[in-house]
Formats: structure tokens, C-alpha cells, sequence
């Protein structure tokens, strides 16, 4: 057997658990599976403690290896994942619901919690014959680039919305929202009206609608989004529908508004008022793409 050759020097002062949370801390949306030489080189550990380190999170679940010898996230993590208060009891609450919402609706629907800068879909149900989107159950995106890490992010605090407008904001198309006054103006309409409308900002083509949910004490703790191809609906068509479901899950976490008033959603005629004066600020900031 031909030794692993070490092609760098280990970062030092690293703890064994570092060593292993930098491992899995490779793997992302748009890096699903890696070649053991390709782990290595990312996180900056020698080849031989990669070997070692990634055989160890394949005999325990986390890693799983695939036929052409690449590695990718294991179901041990995915499992795990479910437990957590946040994420899996929040879907055990949320999932009749959204069932609900796609059979009204024939969309894709995503339940979003945050994390840090970004939102983690814990949820998301693919429709079929619809639009394409690259959300997925586990997926994570910056909050400023999805209908429903806008709403986390109108509805966090002022410190936290400066701290995300001060950092380096990814542009995905040319609607992608990312400039800060723009952003602020945006996140100041969404928390008027309660629904946040965008196109293209993930990818072309696409319209997300998003509503947030609140938690006991009515602090918004996740969004409820629907994603559907450009032009196939006006989205004041989707409100009622995702207010009544935002509220039903609400209610369900004992949110005082949604319980108080026995989870009636607005009346149409607000939420369309507000997305007529939304939608306009938003194309006027962002064209959407033609061609």
C-alpha cells in the first residue's frame, strides 16, 4: 500500500474536534461532494490526517463515500439535524401545513430558520411541473438573496440588519439586492406590510413570496415562502394562502396574535395595497432580466 503523501504543513494550535468540524465545515451548496485530496487542500490539514479523520466520520455516519471516491455529508448528520428544538420540532409542527399550502397553491414551499447571516431550509417541498429552484431541505443561503431570509432579516434587530449590510453581500443575478440603502428601504416595507415579494434574486426567472411565523411571545422565529416561475401569477394571488398557513403555524407555537384572534389572516385588500407599493420599489431598484 502507497502512502499518503502530506502536500502542506497542519495548521496549528488545532484541537482533534477542530480538526473534525473544519471537515465537515467543507461541504456546502455548491460543494456536495469532495475528493479526499480536495477536503485536504480546503481545510489546510495534511493528507494522512484527512485520510484518518474522514475514515473515522464514514465508519460513524457523518461522512458517506461514493462509488467514484468522492465524499459527501452522511444521513448520521441529517438525523442529528432533526432533533434540534429550532429545525425538526418546528417541522413536525409546520408539515401539515405546508402540505396544505402546496395542494392550494401547486408550488414549491420552503420553511426557513436563521443562522447566523443566512437562512437553513428545514422544510422545503418540491412541486411537480414547476420551476426549478435550488433550495432543498438542509439548504442554506445568505439572508439577503431569498424571499425568506428577507423576512428574518426585516424582522431582526437594527444592530443585526447593519451587521449583515456591512458584510460582503454575494450577488447571484443582476436583481439580487446588494446595495444597503436599497436593502434598508426594502426590509422597511417588508416589516409595513408583512410580505416580502422578489424576482430574480436567486435565480432568473423565478418569484419568491415569502411571510414570516412568530413564536411564543410573537418573535418571528422562521418564514414561509413559495416559489413560482416569473409572470405565472400575481403575487397578491399567494398571500391568503401563506398568511392563513403563517398563521396556523403560529398559532400552533402559541404565538398571542395568532391564538388571539383564531388565526384570521388579513384582509386581501391590505396585503394587495402593500405588494402593489413593494413591487413597484423593488423593479424600480432591480429590472428583471429579459433574454
Amino acid at each position: 500500500m502507497t502512502a499518503l503523501a502530506d502536500t502542506a504543513p497542519e495548521p496549528s494550535r488545532l484541537t482533534s474536534a477542530q480538526r473534525v468540524l473544519s471537515i465537515l465545515g467543507v461541504f456546502d451548496t455548491e460543494n456536495l461532494a469532495l475528493s479526499l485530496s480536495e477536503i485536504s487542500r480546503r481545510t489546510g490539514l495534511t493528507l494522512s490526517t484527512t485520510h484518518r479523520l474522514v475514515n473515522e466520520l464514514r465508519c460513524w455516519g457523518a461522512l458517506s463515500r461514493h462509488s467514484d471516491g468522492k465524499y459527501s455529508i452522511g444521513l448520521r448528520i441529517l438525523e442529528l439535524g432533526t432533533l434540534a428544538p429550532q429545525g425538526g420540532q418546528l417541522r413536525e409542527i409546520a408539515l401539515p401545513f405546508l402540505h396544505d399550502l402546496q395542494h392550494a397553491t401547486h408550488s414549491n414551499i420552503h420553511l426557513g430558520v436563521p443562522d447566523g447571516h443566512d437562512v437553513i431550509y428545514v422544510e422545503s417541498l418540491r412541486a411537480r411541473d414547476t420551476v426549478p429552484v435550488p433550495s432543498r431541505l438542509g439548504g442554506r443561503w445568505p439572508m439577503h438573496a431569498t424571499g425568506t431570509g428577507l423576512v428574518l432579516l426585516a424582522y431582526s434587530s437594527q444592530e443585526f440588519q447593519e451587521e449583515v449590510l456591512a458584510s460582503k453581500l454575494r450577488r447571484y443575478t443582476a436583481n439580487t439586492l446588494t446595495d444597503p440603502d436599497a436593502l434598508r428601504h426594502f426590509l422597511a416595507e417588508v416589516r409595513k406590510s408583512g410580505v416580502a415579494i422578489v424576482e430574480g434574486q436567486l435565480t432568473h426567472d423565478v418569484m419568491a413570496v415569502a411571510v414570516p411565523i412568530r413564536g411564543p411571545r410573537d418573535r418571528v422565529v422562521a418564514a414561509v415562502g413559495i416559489t413560482v416561475p416569473s409572470g405565472s401569477t400575481s403575487p397578491h394571488s399567494l398571500v391568503p394562502a401563506l398568511a392563513a398557513t403563517s398563521r396556523s403555524i403560529s398559532r400552533a407555537l402559541g404565538a398571542p396574535s395568532a391564538v388571539a384572534d383564531g388565526g384570521t389572516p388579513r384582509p386581501t385588500a391590505h396585503w394587495t395595497a402593500r405588494e402593489v407599493k413593494y413591487s413597484t420599489a423593488i423593479r424600480r431598484r432591480a429590472p428583471r432580466l429579459t433574454g
